[in-house]
């Protein structure tokens, strides 16, 4: 943990980040900066050796924004976060679409799907990760959703090929987490139909709110939720720091 204000940890060290990039990398904790936090956060990168440094900024606080771009703190992403009240009538007509859960021998399509579908996300944005590990970032993370790390994962089909998935993540509110459709599988309403399979899941599982996250740049993501009854609940600025990028050393 980085030097504390007010009792509070500043930074977190992510084992699970450096191993799969292998960078040092940590995130800041909170969502605001202030003069003595940021000259704090950045001598302990300097004494951790910090390569990368995550920072998820309140868009609506100038002081921050400005003191993280005075830090060469660098945007790489727009964070939009949406969320809907669900009620069961949003779930009607799911049953009719080729939508069903998981099953193990789609691993393989849902990762080629993964590889290729996320690429509006911040980690391609930074230009210091490779793009062949942002690819197998996500090829990782809808693995990891299909064994344990979501509740389930909704798949949709064509002719009987595996073209979306969409993970669904119980809390308060639930949370949708990945979800993609198959570039030659678009225009055919799977998004849609996938979301409102979640819809009925979440509502079998007594989750009356769902929020899921999404880019500023995904425009198209933010139309789809939109049209599926999601509202703008919260904007925030995503930013990476590399206070050794002249020259950062893997870890």
């Amino acid at each position: 943990m980085a030097d504390e204000v007010g009792g509070a940890p500043l930074c977190q060290y992510l084992d699970w980040d450096s191993t799969f990039f292998g960078y040092r990398i940590a995130r800041v904790l909170g969502n605001r900066l202030t003069e003595q936090s940021v000259r704090q956060i950045r001598k302990w990168c300097d004494t951790q050796k910090i390569d990368c440094l995550y920072f998820l900024a309140d868009s609506d606080h100038p002081e921050t924004v400005s003191l993280a771009e005075q830090a060469r703190f660098h945007l790489v992403d727009v964070r939009v976060t949406l969320a809907i009240k669900l009620d069961s009538s949003l779930g009607a007509g799911a049953a009719q679409a080729c939508v069903r859960h998981f099953k193990a021998e789609d691993l393989p399509v849902l990762r080629a799907i993964a590889r290729v579908s996320h690429r509006d996300s911040r980690f391609y944005y930074d230009q210091n990760l490779p793009q062949s590990r942002c690819d197998a970032l996500y090829e990782a993370w809808i693995e990891n959703s299909t064994q344990g790390y979501a509740q389930t994962v909704l798949v949709a089909e064509v002719s009987n090929r595996p073209a979306g998935y969409i993970s669904c993540h119980v809390g308060s509110p639930g949370q949708i987490g990945l979800f993609a459709v198959a570039a030659e599988a678009q225009g055919q309403g799977l998004g849609q139909q996938l979301v409102l399979a979640a819809f009925c899941w979440f509502l079998d599982h007594k989750i009356s709110e769902v929020s899921v996250v999404t880019q500023g740049r995904n425009i198209r993501g933010q139309r789809l939720y939109q049209s599926c009854g999601f509202s703008a609940r919260s904007l925030q600025l995503w930013y990476h720091y590399w206070p050794r990028a002249q020259s950062p050393d893997r870890i």
